[in-house]
């Protein structure tokens, strides 16, 4: 897909995916910081697989959602590591995820299928 992709084409997300555009929102990251943000903001109950990271990975470059950054951080950074970060077609695919998912809340809360916000 391009950069002129419609980003509702993308949906729903897979999982895996919402989460590693979510982990690339702040900042570029390599896999394992990946797999470690997202293991903590989800308190554990998410914990990615190497292989599930970077096949999805792998498809969400191919889609044009995220790039490889060119350049390491650092003089003192692995070299085998790889970083990555949200394109702007990844940053639309991730707000209209977020937006079709508060909807279906909205839609559960209205039916009593899910709780009300303190």
């Amino acid at each position: 897909m391009t950069s002129d992709s419609v980003p509702d084409d993308f949906l729903p997300l897979p999982a895996a995916t919402l989460h590693i555009l979510l982990a690339l929102a702040e900042s570029e990251r390599h896999g394992y910081a990946i797999i470690q943000d997202v293991e903590a903001r989800t308190d554990g109950e998410l914990r990615l697989s190497a292989g599930t990271l970077y096949r999805s990975i792998a498809r969400m470059v191919e889609q044009g959602l995220i790039v490889e950054v060119e350049k390491r951080r650092s003089r003192s950074d692995d070299e085998r590591r790889r970083y990555y970060r949200l394109t702007p077609l990844g940053e639309r695919v991730a707000r209209a995820e977020v937006r079709r998912l508060s909807q279906l809340v909205r839609h559960a809360r209205a039916r009593g299928l899910a709780p009300h916000s303190a």
